[in-house]
């Protein structure tokens, strides 16, 4: 129960937030009859069971399988990820674990059946009714990076040339087993796809209605064998709670639900997210060791012979810097600004190239606009540069005025180029990358970062070699 404590009676200071996991786990560990426990544990969520289950250990767990009915269980299951769910699907025995499956969504069924030994997972599917190991079998069919591997069978299917009072009477005898009822989805004699009817609109039509007055056949539907990035953006353009799943024949397959779609967008911004940063794939907390080095090491591999061409540069002007040392307190102030910006930049570029109908001229003014951006940015950064860079070479390095602002006026400048150039590389790179056919996100951060240093390096000695050492003679 959540406490308050309350301060001249009327005051609210304070509420504990229930910890139903140790709720759990209590009764889990206690000794209740399995009648009890069940009563006890019939009112919590299934999130919370899910987030119990790892703190239980596997004797533990097994007593909970028992307790638990299939539904309670792959409730909880379906609140964890695929590899978490297989393990403790895993240690289910064979029937329990077919029962479990039977619930689950056939999409979420298929997933964690292919975390399992293939042993085990044959004989569940063995025991699974051949409907539903019919339906696990065709979503399995599809790869990872298609829809249909995303999509569920669970929804209503009724034919064109039915009545309203026929179409009722088959929305209550299917809704036995499929829960998904806000959309019924429509066929046609030769049971391809036609269009879909919104359950409100045939709740509430006349029984004289014709149903074809019903049928939207607008509705939006996508191409099961479609890659789920083709999708994205089509399916996120409408706010339907299920969207049908057809085959190259135009029959209906199945849908794919809001929530799978949520899903389904989090695991592609995990990805990009993860390529952003150098990885070739996400982690997560239980990960091994080997597999976190496997999936970092490429790209550190790639960005360290980068990284070895900026020190070859860098020492190219081993002679600028021998005659100018001080110039080497500042190449960080110029690398981290490049970087930055390029960072920028690539973070709105692939914002943008979510958009597959972007054209030519788009992509052009895309480049324009972000480079401009790095020349206001640079101009305004760089006189503050000039002016603080230059107080404090005059005042703490003790050089004279007219060597402080020249070297501080070589630095506002590079800062303003090394901005623009970097801005430029950070728009220009994935959208090259998108036009070979490469994902975008793969110009992750890394490596945006470390074509700028290089870009920095050659700007800012570059310019001190000619506006310093040629042009004012100060080294």
């Amino acid at each position: 129960m959540a406490k308050e404590k309350n301060i001249n009676d009327n005051t609210l200071v304070q509420t504990e937030k229930p910890d139903y996991e140790s709720e759990i786990i209590r009764v889990i560990k206690g000794n209740y009859s399995p009648k009890a426990a069940l009563e006890k544990l019939g009112d919590y969520h299934g999130s919370d069971i899910a987030q119990a289950m790892d703190s239980l250990t596997l004797q533990e767990r097994k007593k909970l399988y028992r307790i638990l009915g299939a539904d309670m269980l792959s409730d909880a299951l379906e609140r964890l990820d695929e590899s978490e769910a297989g393990a403790y699907l895993n240690e289910m025995d064979l029937k329990k674990a077919a029962k479990v499956v039977s619930n689950l969504e056939t999409d979420a069924a298929a997933d964690i059946l292919m975390e399992i030994g293939k042993e085990k997972r044959l004989l569940i599917i063995e025991e699974l009714n051949p409907e539903v190991k019919k339906d696990i079998r065709l979503i399995a069919s599809f790869d990872d990076d298609e829809i249909g591997s995303k999509m569920t069978t669970n929804c209503i299917v009724i034919r064109e040339n039915l009545s309203v009072k026929e179409a009722m009477r088959e929305l209550v005898a299917q809704a036995k087993k499929n829960d998904n009822i806000s959309t019924l989805f429509v066929t046609d004699e030769n049971e391809e796809y036609y269009g879909a009817i919104d359950l409100k609109d045939l709740i509430t039509a006349d029984s004289g209605v014709p149903l074809e007055d019903l049928i939207v056949t607008s509705f939006p539907y996508v191409y099961a064998h479609e890659s789920i990035d083709d999708c994205i953006e089509k399916l996120k353009d409408y706010s339907e709670a299920s969207i049908p799943v057809l085959d190259n024949s135009n029959s209906l397959l199945g849908v794919i639900t809001a929530q799978s779609l949520i899903e389904v967008v989090d695991d592609e911004m995990g990805e990009d997210y993860a390529r952003l940063a150098g990885l070739t794939a996400e982690e997560d907390l239980k990960e091994p060791l080997l597999m976190s080095i496997r999936k970092r090491l490429p790209w550190l591999i790639a960005l360290l012979g980068l990284g070895i061409i900026v020190s070859a540069v860098v020492g190219s002007f081993e002679k600028v810097v021998a005659q100018l040392t001080l110039i080497m307190a500042f190449q960080s102030l110029i690398l981290d600004m490049a970087g930055n910006v390029g960072t920028q930049s690539l973070a709105v570029t692939i914002r943008v190239l979510t958009d597959e109908n972007l054209s030519f001229s788009q992509k052009f003014r895309l480049v324009i606009k972000e480079t401009r951006v790095g020349i206001f940015n640079g101009l305004i950064l760089g006189v503050i540069s000039v002016l603080f860079v230059g107080l404090y070479i005059m005042f703490i390095k003790h050089h004279d005025a007219g060597f402080s602002f020249a070297v501080s006026g070589c630095i506002g400048f590079a800062l303003l180029v090394a901005m623009a150039v970097s801005s430029a590389v950070g728009t220009l790179i994935p959208l090259l990358f998108k036009k070979i056919k490469v994902d975008p996100a793969v110009a992750s951060g890394p490596l945006i970062t470390t074509v700028n240093d290089l870009v920095a390096v050659v700007t800012y000695y570059g310019l001190s070699w000619i506006l310093l050492i040629n042009m004012l003679h100060l080294g």
